[in-house]
C-alpha cells in the first residue's frame, strides 16, 4: 500500500507553520491585510525552502473564504481544495517540461476565461528559468497586463537566468537557506508525531547534510525509518549517507597535512572500498578544512562551538597550527573542486587521489627549509685572459700561457637538505655563463623545478637551452603551442624563480622558436678597431667574439676554447697587443 511522503505529510498549512522564511510571511500577511495583493510575484531560492509551498499558501489566502481574520483558515472549502489537490483554479506548471511557446501561447489563451470555483485563478510556474527565449517573450505581455482575476508565482532556483524584462513585473521574494537549529527542531517534532526514535547527533547530522534544504532532511529522515525499526543513530545515517566518521575524516587530514602521501591513498581507497561515497568523503574533508580555516583566521571557536564537541575543536586547533592560510586555502578547492567532478570521474576515488597529491605536493613546498647561504666560488678565473683591465703586451701573453688551466669543474649536486646551493654569489649575474647552465641543467635546475612545479618542468624539459645573454636565459621551442605554454605568466614566473633560487640572481626566461634565434656578432669590427685605439680599456677594444676569429684561436691557440668555455672573451692582451 502506497504512504504518503513525510514531506508532503508535513507540508505547511498555514503561515505559521512556515520554517524560516518570515521575512516573506510577514510581508505577505501584511499584504493580504491592507488588499495589496500584486498580479505577479517571483519566489527565487535554492531547492527545498519553502517556494513551492508558499505559493500554494498564498492561493488559498487570497481565495480563502473563511470568515476569520487570519487567512488562510484552513477549514473552508477552498482551503481544502487547495490542500487535497482538487482545485481546478490552482493551476501548477512545469516550466522544465513546458518550456516552449506553444505551451506558454496556451497558457495566455487561456487566462481570460474567469476561475470556476474561486475568486482567482491562480498560476504557479516552477523552474520558470528553464523557459526558452520565445517563450519568454509571449509570457510578457501577459505579466504586464494580466486580467484582474489571475495572480501569476514564479519560481526558480536560478533567478539569474531569467530575463530582466520579467524580473521588472514581478515582486521578488528571495528564499533563504533553512538554519540548522530550525531543522533539528522541525525534525524532532515530525520525529516525535510519528513515534520515531532518533539520536539527538543523528538529528543533527541529517540537518547538517541537507545544506539548509527542510525537504531533503525530511526525506533522508523518511528513509531512515525503512533503514531501522528501533531506534535510529549516527552510524545508520552515515550507512545511508556512505559517509564517514569524523574520526577518519581527522586521520586523513593528519596524513595531508605531514605529508604522508602514500598512508593518506591507501586510507581513501580502504574509506572507498568500505562503502564511503567519493563525494560525500570529499564534502566531509572540506567541511574539516573550513573549521581549521575558521579557527587560523580568528576566533573561529565562537562559530564552531555550536556543533563541536571540545574534543574534536581541540583537535582541530593542533592541525590548523602545522599549516598555514595559503596552504589551508589551495587545499579547500581542491577538495571542494574534488566533490564536484567525483560523480563525472571513470575512477570515483580518482578526484580525491588528484586533490590529496597535490595538496601534499604544495605543503612540501611551504614545509621545506630555509634556503642555505650562497656557495663560495670553488676554482679561480684566468684573469690575465679575460679582464679587459690587464695591460697589453707580449709579456702578459706569455704569463698567460704559463698559467696551466684548471680543472672542469664537477657537477654540483643537491645540498643534503633538498634543495640546491647557489650556483653563483648573489648578484653577480655575470658569473652566469652558458657552459655553468648546461652542466647543472637537469641534474641542478631541472631537479629542483620538478619539486616546485611538476607540469613547469616537463614543459622546460622539452625544450632545448640555447644561450645566456646578460639577464636572459634564451630557450628553444619545436612548436607554437610549446612556446605558448613556456611564456605563460604563471609557468614564467615559476622557472624564473627557480632560477634566482639555484643560482643566487635574477634571471629572465625568453623563448623562441627553432631557427629564430641567431648567435650575437659584433656589428663594425671596424668601428671596434677604431674604438679600440681611442681607448684600449674600452670594451670595443678588447672584446673579438665573431665566430671566424674564434675559430681561428682555436685552431692555433689552445687557451683559447677555455677562455670560451669559461665565458670569458679573448682581450688584446692575450694576442699580444
Amino acid at each position: 500500500m502506497t504512504r504518503l511522503a513525510l514531506y508532503r505529510k508535513w507540508r505547511p498549512r498555514t503561515f505559521d507553520e512556515v520554517i524560516g522564511q518570515d521575512h516573506v510571511t510577514r510581508t505577505l500577511r501584511n499584504a493580504l491585510a491592507s488588499g495589496r495583493i500584486s498580479h505577479a510575484y517571483l519566489f527565487a531560492g535554492v531547492r527545498g525552502t519553502g517556494k513551492t509551498t508558499m505559493a500554494r499558501l498564498l492561493a488559498k489566502a487570497v481565495n480563502c473564504e473563511g470568515e476569520s481574520v487570519e487567512k488562510p483558515c484552513g477549514r473552508c472549502r477552498i482551503c481544502r481544495a487547495v490542500d487535497d489537490g482538487s482545485l481546478i483554479d490552482l493551476i501548477e506548471i512545469d516550466a522544465a517540461s513546458n518550456r516552449g511557446i506553444d505551451e506558454i501561447r496556451d497558457l495566455r489563451d487561456k487566462v481570460s476565461f474567469r476561475p470556476n470555483e474561486a475568486r482567482y485563478k491562480f498560476y504557479i510556474i516552477d523552474e520558470v528559468h528553464m523557459l526558452t527565449e520565445p517563450a519568454f517573450n509571449a509570457l510578457l505581455k501577459t505579466l504586464e497586463e494580466p486580467p484582474a482575476h489571475v495572480i501569476f508565482v514564479l519560481a526558480t532556483t536560478e533567478p539569474h537566468k531569467i530575463p530582466a524584462t520579467i524580473l521588472s513585473r514581478c515582486q521578488r521574494f528571495d528564499f533563504r537557506r533553512i538554519p540548522l537549529a530550525d531543522i533539528i527542531r522541525w525534525l524532532k517534532h515530525i520525529a516525535t508525531q510519528e513515534g520515531l526514535s532518533v539520536e539527538e547527533a543523528a538529528l543533527e547530522y541529517i540537518a547538517r547534510q541537507s545544506g539548509g534544504s527542510l525537504r531533503d532532511a525530511i526525506s533522508l529522515l523518511d528513509q531512515l525509518t525503512a533503514y531501522s525499526d528501533t531506534m535510529i543513530t549516527l552510524d545508520h545515517v552515515r550507512g545511508i549517507l556512505g559517509s564517514v566518521s569524523s574520526q577518519a575524516v581527522s586521520q586523513l587530514v593528519d596524513h595531508l597535512v605531514a605529508g604522508e602521501r602514500v598512508r593518506g591513498l591507501e586510507l581513501i581507497n580502504q574509506l572507498v572500498w568500505d562503502g564511503s561515497e567519493p563525494r560525500q568523503l570529499a564534502r566531509e574533508v572540506v567541511e574539516h578544512l573550513r573549521k581549521m580555516l575558521l579557527l587560523k583566521m580568528g576566533d573561529g571557536a565562537a562559530l564552531l562551538r555550536a556543533n563541536t564537541s571540545d574534543e574534536e575543536l581541540a583537535a582541530i586547533r593542533a592541525q590548523a597550527g602545522q599549516v598555514t592560510p595559503r596552504w589551508l586555502l589551495r587545499a579547500i578547492r581542491l577538495f571542494n573542486q574534488a566533490a564536484l567532478e567525483s560523480r563525472t570521474s571513470f575512477i570515483p576515488q580518482l578526484t580525491l587521489e588528484l586533490a590529496f597529491l597535490e595538496a601534499t605536493s604544495e605543503e612540501a613546498l611551504e614545509a621545506a627549509p630555509a634556503q642555505p647561504p650562497a656557495a663560495q666560488e670553488v676554482r679561480t678565473r684566468l684573469e690575465a685572459a679575460v679582464s679587459p683591465a690587464r695591460a697589453p703586451g707580449p709579456t702578459a701573453r706569455a704569463e698567460t700561457a704559463r698559467t696551466p688551466p684548471p680543472a672542469r669543474p664537477a657537477v654540483l649536486r643537491e645540498a643534503p637538505n633538498d634543495l640546491a646551493a647557489p650556483l653563483v654569489v648573489p648578484g653577480q649575474s655575470g658569473n652566469v655563463t652558458l657552459d655553468k647552465l648546461r652542466d647543472n641543467w637537469k641534474p641542478v635546475i631541472l631537479a629542483q623545478l620538478r619539486k616546485r612545479d611538476p607540469m613547469a618542468q616537463g614543459l622546460l624539459n622539452s625544450v632545448t637551452l640555447l644561450d645566456v645573454v646578460g639577464d636572459e636565459v634564451i630557450v628553444e621551442a619545436a612548436s607554437d603551442w610549446l612556446k605558448g605554454r613556456i611564456e605563460q605568466a604563471r609557468t614564467r614566473s615559476k622557472i624564473e624563480a627557480c632560477f634566482k633560487e639555484v643560482l643566487g640572481t635574477p634571471l629572465r626566461l625568453r623563448c623562441v622558436l627553432q631557427g629564430e634565434y641567431q648567435p650575437r656578432r659584433t656589428p663594425n669590427p671596424v668601428a671596434a678597431e677604431e674604438s679600440a685605439a681611442a681607448d684600449p680599456t674600452s670594451e670595443a677594444g678588447v672584446r673579438d667574439v665573431s665566430p671566424h676569429s674564434q675559430t681561428a684561436e682555436a685552431a692555433d691557440d689552445p687557451l683559447a676554447e677555455e677562455i670560451r668555455r669559461l665565458g670569458g672573451v679573448r682581450t688584446k692582451s692575450s694576442q699580444g697587443g
